[in-house]
């Protein structure tokens, strides 16, 4: 039994697609497939039901599982405890990021991070809110920069943006004249807004629920500038956070919601860990988004 088969278990598990995990492990479906096969054989029972589209673990894939994760943590601690006493900061890390993200103070933080040290490998992927934070919980991402509606629980957390929602109309709209609406008078319009799991569409849905309100979401796109471009092009009001719609000022007026007083979180997620490499990309992190402490 290798590590590497071990890896590419958990990367399908996690993945639930041979392809998705040839993708995260950056080698081809067949060989992930072989590999998974070897582990198979030599365990003598099968890991995975193939029958369906989507790979799901059988009862010893569930089994094997929770062991073959703390398999690579244990080789992935001794590997970080060489590296302190050495001096050297080496590993791996996945950091996830909300679909459509511009939020280039990570990107800065990655980049500072890569050139101090080089040595750690670096996974990037995207992925709605609600999943990046379920992959922090699992263990799947070491961390995560998510829309939220609240702080997740048992987690470690730094909001980045902290900011309530508006709409968002061309010039020539029936609300462009007035700096202000209400969810009531907003829930009149079909709206565009981004997709159920993403931190601002969570804070709109429950803000409208509480008045009893149901919401006319005729369109909806992952990315803020592609839904500030629908409600530029007049197909319906756009959602957004107070700074989203601030990038469109110039095809875009804002209105404040004055019945929509929750505020949209972005927020980094980790677990708390003894990790060096965590412990580093995270002082990087705070320093490129101005955070003290």
């Amino acid at each position: 039994m290798e590590l590497r088969q071990l890896e590419y278990f958990v990367a399908v598990a996690e993945e639930r697609s041979f392809t998705r995990a040839a993708e995260r492990v950056h080698i081809s479906q067949s060989g992930v497939s072989a590999q998974i096969r070897r582990l198979e054989r030599e365990l003598g029972a099968e890991l995975f039901d193939r029958s369906a589209r989507v790979a799901t673990l059988t009862v010893a894939g569930k089994a094997a599982l929770e062991h073959a994760r703390a398999a690579l943590a244990a080789a992935g601690a001794a590997g970080r405890a060489v590296g302190e006493v050495t001096g050297l900061v080496r590993g791996r890390l996945t950091v996830g990021m909300v679909v459509g993200c511009t939020v280039t103070p990570l990107f800065e933080a990655l980049a500072a991070f890569h050139r101090a040290h080089p040595g750690v490998e670096i996974s990037l992927l995207e992925d709605g809110s609600d999943r990046l934070v379920e992959g922090v919980r699992t263990g799947a991402l070491d961390l995560a920069l998510a829309g939220a509606a609240a702080l997740p629980e048992g987690l470690e957390t730094l909001t980045v943006v902290s900011e309530r929602l508006v709409a968002a109309v061309p010039a020539d709209h029936a609300l462009a004249g007035r700096p202000r609406t209400t969810l009531a008078e907003l829930c009149a319009y079909p709206l565009v807004c981004m997709p159920p799991g993403t931190g601002v569409r969570t804070v709109f849905d429950r803000a409208c629920a509480a008045r009893g309100l149901e919401p006319a979401v005729t369109l909806q796109a992952s990315a803020p500038d592609a839904v500030a471009d629908l409600a530029a092009r007049g197909m319906a009001v756009a959602v957004l956070s107070a700074s989203m719609a601030e990038h469109h000022r110039d095809r875009l007026v804002a209105l404040s919601l004055d019945d929509a007083e929750t505020p949209a979180l972005l927020v980094l997620v980790w677990k708390s860990t003894s990790n060096p490499a965590m412990r580093e990309l995270l002082a990087h992190a705070r320093r490129a988004f101005a955070v003290p402490g």
